[in-house]
C-alpha cells in the first residue's frame, strides 16, 4: 500500500482527534524504515539527529541541506512525517511563510516552529514576535490549501525549567494564532502537563519524553495527544556506536552486532526493495 501525500496528511490530523500516539523520531532513511517496520502509525525528524548524521551540531545545518532531508524521509516511507523546522530559518514572518512553503512541497504531514533567536540560541523571541511568526506559519498553510498539522513550541522551559507559567501563557498564544498542536519541551510534572492541556484545549497537546518517567498510559490519561523522543533514539543509536569502537580500540570485539542481527536487518529493508 502506497499513500499519496493527501492521504498521509488526512491520516496525521486523524491521529490528532483522540487518543495519544507515540511518534519517533528517525534521523535517516534506514531508521525511518525500521520505526514503520515496527508498527508506529507517524513519525517526526529531529534536527539533532540529522545533524549528527552529517558530523555537525545542532541548529548548524542549512535551510536547504533540511529540506532535502525532509523530501527524502518523505518519499522513503509510507507514513506521515512531521517536520522539525527549527526556528523556521528565518526572523522575520514573511520569511517564516516562505519557508513554511517550501516545507510543505516536500510531501510533509506536520511542521514545527520554536521560538529559539535566530543566531542566539539562548535567548528567545518575545510573545508579540513568536504569535507573529507562528500566524505567518498559518497563512502559508492555509494558502497551500494542504492539510498540514501547524505545531508551535516555545523552547522556554530548557532555558528555565521553572517557568511553567510563561510557557503556558505562550502556548495559549499560539493556539489562538492557528496552532494545531502546542509543544513546550521540558516539561514533566504531572501537574503541569495536565494544566497545560486544560489551557489550550481543545488543540493537541505533544510531550516530549526525555527519559524514565511517565508512561504512555499516564500521559494520554492527562490528555496528551501524542509523545515524541527527539534526538534520543539518535543519541542511543550513537551511543552504543562509540562505546562499541572504544571496546574495538582496546581489542575486545564483545559488543560488536549488538543485540539486532545483520539477517533481522536485511530482511525488514527487503520489503522496501
Amino acid at each position: 500500500m502506497s499513500l499519496t501525500v493527501t492521504e498521509k496528511r488526512v491520516k496525521f490530523r486523524a491521529l490528532h482527534k483522540q487518543g495519544c500516539f507515540i511518534l519517533p523520531n528517525p534521523w535517516d532513511v534506514g531508521s525511518a524504515r525500521i520505526l514503520q517496520s515496527l508498527g508506529f502509525s507517524a513519525l517526526a525528524s529531529t534536527s539533532t539527529g540529522y545533524a549528527w548524521t552529517m558530523g555537525r551540531p545542532d541548529y548548524a545545518m542549512t535551510r536547504d541541506a533540511v529540506l532535502e532531508h525532509l523530501s527524502v524521509l518523505c518519499e522513503s516511507v509510507d507514513l506521515p512525517v512531521n517536520a522539525d523546522f527549527e526556528s523556521g530559518f528565518a526572523e522575520e514572518p514573511e520569511g517564516i511563510a516562505e519557508n513554511v512553503m517550501l516545507a510543505i512541497d516536500t510531501g510533509i504531514a506536520g511542521v514545527s516552529i520554536e521560538d529559539r533567536q535566530i543566531g542566539n540560541l539562548s535567548q528567545l523571541y518575545d510573545q508579540a514576535e513568536s504569535v507573529n511568526r507562528i500566524r505567518a506559519a498559518r497563512s502559508a498553510i492555509d494558502q497551500t490549501g494542504g492539510d498540514v498539522i501547524l505545531v508551535a513550541r516555545t523552547e522556554g522551559l530548557l532555558i528555565d525549567s521553572t517557568g511553567i507559567k510563561k510557557a503556558i501563557d505562550k502556548l495559549v498564544a499560539f493556539a489562538d494564532a492557528g496552532a494545531d498542536c502546542l509543544y513546550a519541551p521540558g516539561v514533566g510534572k504531572k501537574e503541569d502537563i495536565s494544566a497545560m492541556v486544560r489551557a489550550v484545549a481543545p488543540k493537541a497537546v505533544n510531550v516530549l519524553v526525555m527519559g524514565a518517567g511517565l508512561t504512555a498510559a499516564e500521559l494520554e490519561e492527562l490528555g496528551v495527544r501524542r509523545i515524541s523522543v527527539g534526538g534520543a533514539l539518535a543519541l542511543s543509536a550513537w551511543g552504543a556506536m562509540v562505546t562499541s569502537s572504544e571496546m574495538l580500540k582496546a581489542g575486545k570485539f564483545d559488543s560488536l552486532g549488538g543485540q539486532t542481527s545483520g539477517g533481522r536487518l536485511n530482511e525488514i529493508f527487503s520489503t522496501f526493495a
